[in-house]
């Protein structure tokens, strides 16, 4: 018969004896029961009348528990400062899409007869441009900088370093003058301007925006209207000025305002006769406080000046300039309201200033001109002569007889717009 602790069939085969025998192993000390996850109330907590019989300690310990609070709390409030700096931190990262575009601005410069030849070996010596520099140099890049506004002088340092250097990969280079590579000048654009750079390279339009003269100066490196530059400094001598301000949305702008003088002459041309090509660009850029740590630029607005050229050049793609001893097929244009082919503005302008030092113009023989002979001031009347326009149409500032645009040759690079 069983006994008193024992199942009615008694104890199953394999099971460990009934009693004390299966817990005489375990020892409740004062370690084990203080490990307890349940925990019984005393006699005295349960007459205070305890909501519940029993209690649930802690899993972990206590010393623990409160470690893993404190990390909890140091998180909580990293990630809301990370948040707040997001919001409130200048330095935003800004979409490839939100930049600025450029707005162009390309006026060829007429002259008044035929282009005087210079020096093949001195070219500037004796014009305007003679007391310009070369190169970098030349850009004159200032050497006292001072903070604008919310900028540091190194980041305004930095700002005239990234314009300096567009300057030169876009005007001042001569692969890039000779209309080859322009890598360079991809590279420091701000992403934002990469895609109009590469639109007006593809489909150059004169429409403001898409004139790749605005970005370069380059000539047509057509074989048959080709220039190539002559001289010491690779032909090309600069002078200009500078300024730096804060715009109203916080952003540092530079402006360039430089002329580029160019000796050149046409690689076909048998005389080998050599002139001036003049460009003035005034360039407008702005950056922000990642572009300027990424050495990018935002070229804004372009003005550009370039002659001689001829009225009706198409100057969107390259500049092909009137060479020396040649003239313009063309004359002055005013600007067309009704156009809405051409953005507003001049579509040329004549050409002042000195260009050279004008060769003398080759004395004439032949039958004398009916009519009466000038002296003084005075004119008569009209008569046109080979050395020039009538004397009545003559500024006073010529400094040498000009041929008249009818009786001088065209230049080749202007014989294909006739």
């Amino acid at each position: 018969m069983s006994g008193a602790g024992d199942p009615p069939e008694g104890t199953p085969e394999g099971a460990s004896g009934g009693g004390e025998e299966e817990y005489r192993s375990v020892v409740f000390d004062e370690s084990f029961v203080r490990a307890a996850r349940i925990q019984e109330y005393s006699a005295r907590e349960r007459q205070d009348d305890a909501a519940h019989p029993v209690r649930i300690r802690h899993v972990l310990p206590r010393g623990l528990a409160r470690q893993a609070v404190a990390l909890i709390l140091v998180i909580v409030l990293a990630f809301g400062f990370a948040i707040y700096m997001g919001v409130r931190h200048p330095y935003k990262a800004r979409d490839a899409a939100a930049g600025e575009q450029l707005h162009v601005s390309v006026v060829p410069l007429v002259p008044d007869g035929v282009v005087p030849a210079v020096s093949p070996t001195a070219p500037f010596a004796g014009t305007a441009a003679a007391g310009f520099g070369s190169g970098l140099a030349g850009l004159k890049v200032p050497k006292t900088i001072h903070r604008v506004g919310g900028y540091a002088e190194s980041e305004v340092e930095a700002g005239y370093d990234t314009a300096a250097a567009f300057l030169f990969d876009s005007a001042l280079d001569p692969q890039t003058v000779a209309g080859g590579d322009v890598r360079p000048v991809l590279d420091l654009l701000d992403p934002s301007q990469v895609e109009q750079f590469k639109n007006s390279l593809v489909a150059p339009a004169a429409d403001g925006t898409r004139e790749v003269t605005g970005w370069l100066v380059r000539f047509d490196p057509d074989p048959a209207v080709r220039v190539e530059l002559v001289g010491e400094d690779q032909g090309i001598r600069v002078s200009g000025d500078w300024t730096a301000s804060e715009t109203g949305d916080n952003r540092l702008e530079i402006v360039a305002d430089h002329t580029y003088v160019y000796a050149i002459r046409g690689s076909s041309d048998t005389t080998r006769s050599v002139s001036l090509f003049t460009v003035r660009r005034k360039l407008r850029f702005h950056f922000d406080h990642e572009e300027l740590r990424r050495h990018h630029i935002e070229v804004v607005q372009a003005d550009i000046v370039a002659g001689p050229l001829a009225c009706s050049a198409e100057v969107q793609s390259y500049f092909r300039p009137i060479l020396a001893g040649h003239a313009s097929p063309d004359t002055v244009s005013g600007a067309d309201p009704y156009d809405h082919g051409r953005p507003p503005g001049a579509v040329c302008a004549p050409l002042t200033g000195a260009t050279g030092r004008p060769e003398a113009a080759p004395t004439t023989s032949g039958p004398t001109t009916s009519g009466p002979t000038v002296t003084g001031p005075a004119v008569s009347g009209p008569t046109a002569t080979a050395a020039g326009p009538p004397a009545a149409r003559r500024p006073a500032s010529t400094r040498s007889p000009l041929l008249s645009p009818q009786a001088a040759p065209r230049s080749p690079a202007t014989s294909r717009l006739l």
